[in-house]
């Protein structure tokens, strides 16, 4: 299946850009025989992360999915937005999101990036210790 490229879309606004990069990720990662456990999710109160999809892979593996979105490769573009303070938000979110299981299954971080020219989906992009 082809994907259009949120980047290329006619859509005004970032908010708008961003909600179709989400939405594109999420169609590829299904197609890809993950299911979807939930979307946007937060942390309450201040300070906390929001992880954009949380997804899980028939082997039990909750994958944590950060989607990027970048107009230009500046600065190291999509991937290298992901830096560690925002790594640091996103197992953050992965632990409370986890506090209702009652055993832990695999996880994993990935981040699905939207560069100029395409998708870029780095599985383990980073590990919970960081």
């Amino acid at each position: 299946m082809v994907f259009l490229n949120p980047i290329t879309q006619s859509q005004s606004s970032t908010k708008q850009k961003g909600d179709a990069a989400e939405n594109a990720a999420l169609l590829f990662l299904q197609q890809q025989g993950l299911r979807l456990l939930h979307r946007n999710y937060r942390t309450p109160g201040r300070g906390g992360g929001e992880i954009d999809l949380i997804l899980q892979e028939s082997d039990g593996t909750v994958v944590f999915v950060e989607v990027r979105l970048r107009a230009r490769r500046q600065f190291g573009g999509a991937l290298a937005s992901v830096g560690l303070t925002k790594q640091r938000r996103l197992v953050f979110a992965a632990r409370y999101f986890l506090l209702r299981w009652r055993q832990h299954p695999p996880t994993r971080f990935d981040v699905l990036a939207w560069e100029p020219e395409d998708m870029i989906w780095l599985k383990g992009a980073f590990e919970a210790g960081h």
